[in-house]
């Protein structure tokens, strides 16, 4: 049965960072990286996209603790860890969803998700990326580290999937429930061009796992 997506996750709070860490493939591997794309000086302002319980905060503030961390997710369970486990680190945390949240304008150095957007179609995430984009500072970045599908035959068949069960359940709603339907990498690029920013580049793979950066391009360098 399809879970509301809050309520799957907080259900599994218990044990959910020793099943991310042991039981998805180069975990211990992509979690750190990340945390290593983020910005590095004093102060430095980010936004965490389904923020859970903040695995890649774990190597994120031993390289740099005075960073200022904006959390997002629905789950408020999830959040109430992170915030426990970060309590002397500054740590605003959201409860909702980013596509909803308010992100403001020209707010943060960067932002970030992991294992988060491979839930929602290239049209949601879009849209999503565009207000992600202006919340960004001139020359700010966004760093996706997430699953893909492997070829546009598997990404429908995932999308098909979802909407099968959904019939079969008799959920009509536009709520969010949990079940995976990554893009391919080329139309999450693409949705993240779409989105506005300038330059997209893969920083790293591990399997179906890719770290991806994407630049909001300073408006000093406009011509």
């Amino acid at each position: 049965m399809l879970e509301k997506m809050g309520e799957f996750f907080d259900s599994r709070l218990n044990g959910y960072e020793e099943h991310q860490l042991n039981c998805i493939e180069s975990a211990r591997e992509f979690y750190p990286f990340t945390a290593s794309c983020l910005p590095c000086y004093h102060n430095a302002s980010v936004l965490d996209l389904g923020c859970g319980t903040g695995l890649e905060l774990d190597w994120y503030f031993k390289l740099n603790p005075t960073s200022e961390i904006t959390g997002i997710d629905l789950a408020v369970g999830m959040l109430e860890e992170l915030k426990r486990k970060f309590s002397d680190h500054n740590v605003k945390l959201i409860a909702g969803s980013y596509f909803d949240v308010p992100l403001g304008s020209a707010v943060y150095d960067a932002a970030v998700s992991v294992e988060s957007l491979h839930h929602f179609t290239k049209d949601k995430k879009t849209a999503l990326y565009k207000k992600l984009h202006q919340s960004l500072k001139d020359g700010g970045y966004f760093i996706l580290t997430d699953y893909f599908a492997s070829s546009d035959e598997e990404e429908i068949m995932y999308m098909t999937e979802l909407a099968g069960l959904k019939k079969s359940q008799g959920i009509t709603d536009n709520g969010f429930y949990h079940y995976d339907t990554p893009l391919t990498v080329r139309h999450e690029i693409e949705a993240l061009k779409l989105g506005g920013f300038s330059a997209v580049e893969i920083l790293n793979s591990w399997g179906a796992t890719s770290t991806i950066k994407a630049v909001k391009k300073s408006l000093s360098n406009v011509m």
